[in-house]
């Protein structure tokens, strides 16, 4: 997978992207990230890829030029299976997004700042738009982070023990039912006899027990 990243702040993913998963995904060649400042496709000769918004207002706004100049070099290069927006109002992350976007082989994300991108770069260029909570950052690249980690993950061979990712929270519309490892005691706090019984069959059961219990008590809107 190849995943270009659109943004005023580059040096805000050197963190996420390189150390863990993402790192080892990267070096294994599972997906290859590509950073682009807008900067770079800015004519002015300050490099400024802001003005003030058309009709007044407070806050700045990302100006068409830069963006659409970058996309379209990045479209004459390759085909993209999404050009994805994260933008507070987009379409809320789910774990169905991710699995989703995971099995694509071209994907390209734009981080907003300011008060946004001009209209008409969502209008014409944009496929998808992805939000990561009900909340406002000073700029899409964290979001971008989220979104990349939630779906370079999923990618076959990133990841140890490939059954891991799908016991995940959300993968059946479950939470994931409580987890231990060693001692089997601490301070008086025992395991689940169940755990060590080595009964396959009673220990999936006791999960998916558990699952459901779970859900229901912290997210119950998952059983809707």
């Amino acid at each position: 997978m190849r995943i270009d990243i659109l943004t005023l702040l580059p040096k805000l993913f050197d963190g996420p992207f390189s150390d863990s998963i993402l790192k080892r995904a990267q070096e294994k060649g599972h997906v290859t990230i590509h950073l682009h400042n807008l900067r770079d496709y800015s004519t002015d000769k300050h490099k400024n890829v802001d003005d003030y918004q058309y009709g007044g207002g407070a806050g700045m706004v990302m100006r068409v030029e830069p963006i659409a100049a970058c996309i379209e070099k990045l479209k004459a290069e390759r085909e993209y299976d999404e050009i994805i927006y994260m933008t507070p109002d987009g379409e809320l992350l789910e774990q169905g997004i991710s699995n989703q976007l995971s099995i694509n082989t071209n994907i390209m994300v734009l981080c907003g700042h300011y008060k946004g991108v001009d209209e008409r770069i969502r209008e014409h260029y944009i496929s998808k738009e992805i939000s990561i909570g009900s909340y406002v950052l000073s700029g899409g690249e964290l979001a971008a982070a989220v979104l990349v980690d939630s779906i370079v993950r999923l990618i076959p061979g990133v990841l140890n023990d490939e059954t891991s990712a799908l016991t995940d929270s959300f993968q059946d519309n479950l939470l994931s039912p409580p987890v231990y490892t060693r001692p089997p005691s601490f301070n008086g706090w025992e395991v689940p006899e169940v755990l060590l019984s080595g009964n396959p069959k009673e220990i999936e059961l006791w999960r998916e027990r558990e699952a459901l219990r779970r859900t229901k008590i912290r997210r119950p809107d998952l059983l809707d």
